[in-house]
């Protein structure tokens, strides 16, 4: 049964910085790329960021890019998102999604204020 569990979110001043993280159980992690994905209060899903397997390949959306950093570590199962600048449109429930199934977490709340 696929598990993720995503943590490090809070509510942080704009410019601060965030690390989220997913642990994963349940399925063959290192076969797996996976995203984060966010969901701002009203709005729908928002693709930020992909992972390929062995953590070769990511993207970003545009939205991240040069402020966000995903990574992994297959040897825990851990899934990781390193959120810099960041802004008030930021804010977000955010979620690791494990590709190909679409499984994902309950999220972790971001909040961006000052």
């Amino acid at each position: 049964q696929v598990q993720l569990v995503e943590s490090g979110g809070g509510l942080v001043q704009p410019g601060g910085s965030l690390r989220l993280a997913c642990a994963a159980s349940g399925f063959t992690f290192s076969a797996n790329a996976m995203n984060w994905v966010r969901q701002a209060p009203g709005k729908g899903l928002e693709w930020v960021s992909h992972i390929n397997p062995g953590g070769s390949f990511v993207n970003y959306a545009d939205s991240v890019k040069g402020r966000f950093t995903i990574s992994r570590d297959n040897a825990r199962n851990m899934l990781y998102l390193q959120m810099n600048s960041l802004k008030p449109e930021d804010t977000a429930v955010y979620y690791c999604v494990k590709s190909n199934s679409g499984a994902r977490g309950p999220g972790t709340q971001v909040t961006v204020s000052s």
